[in-house]
């Protein structure tokens, strides 16, 4: 799906562009919004409109952190998870709904991030760049995000650019020890692509020939069929055996096998270019985020292998074994993130579910109660939290952070219908039969097949 510009926007579409336009000179800013969603649905990639459209909602937000911060808030984290699952399966029928959550809160991280990734499967790249400068705008403390973006101007060949959003992250976060190696890393780039830009050396002169570009062009391109990948694949295997050290080959391979699901070769070839790329943020970023598929795949095969032979005792004992493992490297790995970036409430809540999980339920506490700053992640945090109250026994606290979570629950679906059913569970724990009832009835009322609350709510009648 190509970006277009104003001169290219359908002549379809032209008298509502030009009606938009009046109308937020005029300031009659909530129809130029109407307007100019009107015209985003049609032509999604309209930067420019897309760009206009943010800026009248920020107008409309105060375009301040306080407000911000309430708008978060009302605009709430569940819409944006059916919007995630829903943008996995039709990326671009979903622009058109993020953009409507966006107008509740146009500074929503959450949101923003998800246009980013939506944005990037339809190769528009410059509306997912912008996507994440608007949280760098807005929200310039968010690390984890201004990482993203910095890492995606890496992959775009942009260091310069990068370099300015690592410097951002440390103006804010200054021990974040990847930002100021990516600052570094990035202006070294930068520098040296000055030096082929002085020396009028362009893309397609720095290539061998013609022909390597437009390979290299078809490879970056998605939507090709299994087959068609694993033909590339074998293209491009070709070209590594006659030359393992070509950089933009080795990442052509990774991303090849990626595409495939090929999870154990993309960790291999994305580590590889990371050590021929000098230490590039974004391939090391890449090859960790394989590496973690490789090994939940691991996982998922000695699991099933286990059930398949139920009587083996030494195929049981190597699953146990690579489960303790496993949740070992969780806790290690998110606690690397945290002392890197020791303020992100999602790093703590990724660190604070790893220690739950590991059974450091009284290790797993004060990250949590630290994640619940964001409020976009609080249910999740306050549910874990819960949980991990429970295992050391204190059933009260445990109530209390489920009651909390609900408070800020409208709608009854698969998160409040988790969050009831803990919260029966616990009480039915403590002997508090009424309570648990209570807990149970919501959500029969509404889901007879959850779980097993319709045995446990009819037996009460019995």
């Amino acid at each position: 799906m190509p970006e277009i510009t104003e001169k290219e926007l359908p002549s379809s579409l032209k008298p509502m562009w030009l009606k938009a336009l009046t109308a937020v000179q005029t300031s009659n800013l909530e129809y130029g919004i109407s307007l100019l969603q009107g015209v985003l649905k049609e032509s999604p990639g309209f930067l420019d409109g897309r760009k206009m459209l943010r800026e009248c909602e920020l107008k409309i937000a105060g375009n301040t952190k306080k407000k911000a911060g309430l708008f978060g808030m009302s605009g709430g984290g569940v819409g944006i998870m059916k919007l995630q699952s829903a943008a996995k399966k039709d990326p671009a029928g979903t622009l058109p709904l993020i953009e409507k959550e966006l107008e509740k809160d146009p500074l929503n991280d959450q949101a923003n991030d998800l246009l980013f990734d939506t944005c990037l499967k339809l190769e528009l790249f410059e509306s997912a760049a912008f996507a994440l400068e608007t949280v760098r705008k807005g929200n310039p403390e968010n690390a984890k995000l201004l990482h993203k973006l910095a890492e995606f101007y890496l992959s775009r060949d942009q260091p310069m650019i990068a370099s300015e959003v690592y410097n951002d992250i440390i103006k804010h976060h200054p021990t974040d020890g990847p930002a100021i190696k990516g600052s570094k890393d990035a202006s070294a780039r930068a520098s040296m692509q000055k030096q082929k830009w002085d020396e009028n050396a362009d893309m397609r002169s720095l290539m061998k020939n013609t022909a390597e570009f437009e390979e290299l062009e078809k490879a970056s391109r998605t939507g090709l069929t299994r087959e068609q990948l694993e033909e590339r694949r074998d293209k491009v295997v070709e070209k590594y055996n006659l030359d393992p050290n070509h950089l933009a080959t080795v990442k052509d391979l990774a991303n090849l096998y990626e595409q495939l699901e090929d999870w154990h070769n993309a960790h291999t070839f994305f580590s590889w270019a990371h050590s021929l790329s000098n230490g590039d943020v974004a391939l090391a970023t890449k090859a960790a985020a394989m590496n973690d598929r490789a090994l939940e795949l691991d996982m998922k095969n000695l699991e099933s292998a286990a059930a398949a032979d139920p009587n083996n005792a030494e195929l049981q004992a190597a699953l146990d074994a690579r489960k303790a493992d496993r949740l070992a490297e969780q806790v290690q790995e998110s606690q690397k993130r945290v002392d890197q970036n020791p303020t992100d409430p999602q790093l703590r809540f990724e660190l604070g579910t790893a220690l739950y999980k590991a059974g450091e339920y009284s290790a797993a506490i004060p990250h949590l109660q630290q994640a619940t700053r964001n409020p976009h992640i609080r249910t999740k945090v306050l549910l874990t939290l819960a949980r991990a109250f429970r295992a050391k026994g204190m059933f009260d606290l445990a109530i209390k952070q489920l009651s909390d979570a609900l408070a800020d629950l409208v709608a009854m679906d698969n998160t409040k219908k988790e969050v009831l059913y803990e919260k029966g569970l616990i009480h039915a724990e403590v002997n508090d039969k009424a309570s648990a009832l209570d807990c149970f009835k919501q959500i029969y009322e509404v889901d007879y097949g959850y779980r097993d609350v319709a045995e446990r709510v009819e037996s009460s009648y019995v």
